[in-house]
């Protein structure tokens, strides 16, 4: 019986997380079982609340997820939504969550701040995932790239207030949008802040805490307030 409980949740592991998926033989049967009926639990929210109509568009849905605007929200195969996460699509090019993701509980993605500006959006690429309690401001535009992966309390700040004139009050002058990029395979470290205009090249690592602005180069190990690199990666890849 064993035997056949984790063979049934290898193979329904595999479906959802690709054939390369592997559960650790150390995992005991009760564990495994647990865990299988939480995730079929979830499974059924994305059902019952008609999310995905096709079994090749299921994905995971924790208890209280809050999805507004729900049309401008897209989301992949296998994807798993933690627990009281908050989505608001809102936005021109809406939140488009790719398979495999996994976002963490008490997470914030939210693609407009005010209806008389209308933000950019937010894709998140395959494969990727976020800690919990992160926030996502994408009105200026977050684009994550396939494979990354990312700490708890990482924040996004994709949009700027213009202060120049001192005779009005700040929230009445604008605001600048350049947006945030983080390319494939990047690995960022817990309560990192992403102010708007980075560009976090392939296969970078952000130290946890760190405060990045501006554009840090493809294999780059970055720390610090602000950050700054401190070494390649790049030397391992060419020996």
């Amino acid at each position: 019986m064993q035997a056949l409980i984790r063979n049934m949740a290898q193979r329904a592991a595999k479906i959802f997380r690709g054939p390369s998926y592997k559960l650790d033989t150390n995992v005991t049967v009760t564990a495994l079982m647990g865990f299988t009926i939480r995730r079929a639990i979830s499974l059924l929210r994305c059902i019952l609340r008609g999310l995905a109509l096709k079994p090749g568009k299921w994905f995971f849905v924790g208890t209280s997820v809050v999805l507004r605007n729900r049309s401008f929200i897209r989301f992949g195969r296998g994807a798993t939504i933690g627990n009281f996460v908050l989505i608001d699509g809102l936005s021109r090019n809406g939140v488009v969550i790719g398979d495999g993701v996994n976002i963490g509980a008490y997470t914030i993605i939210e693609a407009t701040g005010v209806i008389s500006n209308l933000g950019v959006g937010c894709r998140i690429g395959v494969n990727s995932g976020i800690g919990a309690f992160s926030f996502i401001g994408a009105a200026g535009g977050v684009d994550i790239g396939n494979n990354v992966i990312m700490g708890q309390y990482v924040s996004f700040h994709s949009e700027n207030h213009c202060f120049e004139d001192t005779e009005r009050p700040i929230r009445m002058q604008g605001v600048t949008r350049q947006g945030i990029v983080i390319e494939d395979d990047c690995w960022i470290g817990a309560k990192v802040t992403f102010l708007d205009g980075c560009h976090i090249g392939r296969g970078s690592v952000i130290a946890a805490g760190a405060v990045v602005r501006g554009s840090i180069p493809p294999y780059s190990v970055a720390v610090g307030v602000p950050a700054k690199v401190i070494k390649s990666r790049q030397r391992y890849r060419d020996a």
